[in-house]
This record gives structure tokens, C-alpha cells and sequence, in this order.
């Protein structure tokens, strides 16, 4: 006689996916928030931008929510955390620290930040004006710095004077695509070269303390940052010329 087979629940595939879509935790998410607002519509689609942004604006009495690709296998408590940081960034108001949290704790991770670099490297370009200025030589200056103060062990793919002036940033350094940018602004003769020197190591040392995070928060210039700045000999010096000149300065 043929013993029938024993009935494992285990062995049945399921026909369904277990993972909520992103608009469905988009609007959970807006339901706690809002909980007096009528129900809304979300639209969600993944992009493949060149830069990690996200956006969400309204869309014929919905929302239209486009996100960064490389968040698109994210844990849904990421993509939660996302929808309140966008729900509350369009009602002009502060999302929670345990969000803000979150979010950073997933995009900051060493994984993602390479998906993230390898992303921008790919599909967007850094566009500098020559080292060689009117008046100074940023190669020569990150070489003699990077003796001086490194041993010569920074390395970066290029460095040169910004395409155009800016009102508020002095310098930049993008570890994607391992630049620093200086701003031209600064390429004159009523500069001192010790205050581009100065902007210059700043950005040196970026590459040295990346951006930590320290719960909800990011944290660019650390103490050991810091500390390391006003290492540099001229750089109180070059602090007071920066105010003179009306830059804010940290």
C-alpha cells in the first residue's frame, strides 16, 4: 500500500512578495504623520542620477517621489525613514532624530558610500580649470603640502582652480571623483599665498577625516579635523585675512 506523502507548508513557493512596494511605506508613513489629512496618492520611481538626491513634489493630488537608484534595495525601515524625511522637508518641517538617524546609518555605510562613489564616477564628470592660475600654482602648492605635511602619501586624481566664482565656498574636495576644487576667486595678487596654502590643506585633510556620522547627524569637520587645521603655521593668519574679507569662516 502506498503511503501518501506527509504535507510540508515549507516546500509551497509563495505566490506573493512579502516586501511592501515604496508607495505603500510612503503612504503609511504619511498617514502617521498626518493623521487628520485625507489619504494620498505616491507615485515612486528609482532614477539613475549622477548625484545621491532624492525629491518629492505633488503630482495631479498625489505625490511624485523620485529616488536615488542605489537606494532602491534598501531595507524598507531606510525607505520609511526616507518618506519622513521628504514628507516633512515638503511641510517645511523637521523630521525625527531616529529618522534622520536611520537614513544616514544605511547611506553612510562602507558598502553603500562605494555604490554611492562608483555611481557619481560613472555617470557625472568634475570639470576644473587648469592648476596653473594667473598667479598660483595649485599642483605645485598640494606637492609641496603633501611633503611638508603628509610624507607625500595623499594622493587625489586632480586639483585646479573652480570654472566660476562663489560667494561662499573656498574650496571643495569630492572623494567620488578624488578632486579638489579651489575657488579661482582666490587666483589674485592681493591674496596672500599663504591663505590659498591654507584653503588648499583644508581640503587635504578631508581626504585624511572623511565625513563621519554621529547619530542623526553628519559630521564633516571632527575634532581631530580640527586639530589638525591649526597645525597649519599660517592658518590664523590666514583666518583673519578671510574675515577682513568678509568669508564666514568656521
Amino acid at each position: 500500500m502506498n503511503t501518501p506523502e506527509t504535507f510540508n507548508p515549507s516546500q509551497l513557493p509563495l505566490p506573493f512578495d512579502l516586501t511592501p512596494r515604496p508607495e505603500e511605506l510612503f503612504l503609511r508613513v504619511y498617514r502617521r504623520l498626518r493623521p487628520g489629512a485625507r489619504t494620498a496618492r505616491f507615485e515612486v520611481s528609482f532614477r539613475e542620477w549622477a548625484y545621491p538626491r532624492s525629491t518629492i513634489c505633488k503630482n495631479d493630488g498625489g505625490y511624485k517621489v523620485e529616488i536615488f537608484d542605489v537606494l532602491q534595495d534598501a531595507p524598507p525601515i531606510v525607505i520609511e525613514a526616507l518618506a519622513e524625511i521628504l514628507i516633512m522637508g515638503y511641510y517645511r518641517r523637521k523630521p525625527s532624530r531616529e529618522a534622520r538617524a536611520c537614513y544616514l546609518a544605511h547611506t553612510m555605510a562602507p558598502a553603500v558610500r562605494k555604490r554611492i562613489d562608483d555611481a557619481r564616477r560613472e555617470r557625472g564628470f568634475k570639470r576644473l580649470r587648469p592648476a596653473q592660475g594667473r598667479h598660483y600654482n595649485l599642483e605645485e602648492i598640494f606637492r609641496l603640502l603633501n611633503e611638508q605635511f603628509f610624507q607625500g602619501t595623499l594622493k587625489i586624481r586632480q586639483i585646479g582652480w573652480s570654472r566660476k566664482t562663489s560667494q561662499t565656498i573656498l574650496g571643495h574636495h569630492d572623494p567620488a571623483h578624488e578632486t579638489i576644487t579651489v575657488n579661482r576667486v582666490l587666483d589674485r595678487p592681493g591674496v596672500p599665498r599663504e591663505v590659498v596654502e591654507s584653503v588648499v590643506y583644508h581640503e587635504m585633510l578631508h581626504v585624511v577625516f572623511p565625513v563621519e556620522r554621529f547619530r542623526h547627524r553628519r559630521v564633516i569637520h571632527s575634532a581631530k579635523f580640527r586639530e589638525s587645521e591649526r597645525k597649519f603655521p599660517g592658518h590664523a593668519a590666514a583666518q583673519r585675512f578671510l574675515k577682513s574679507e568678509g568669508w564666514a569662516v568656521g
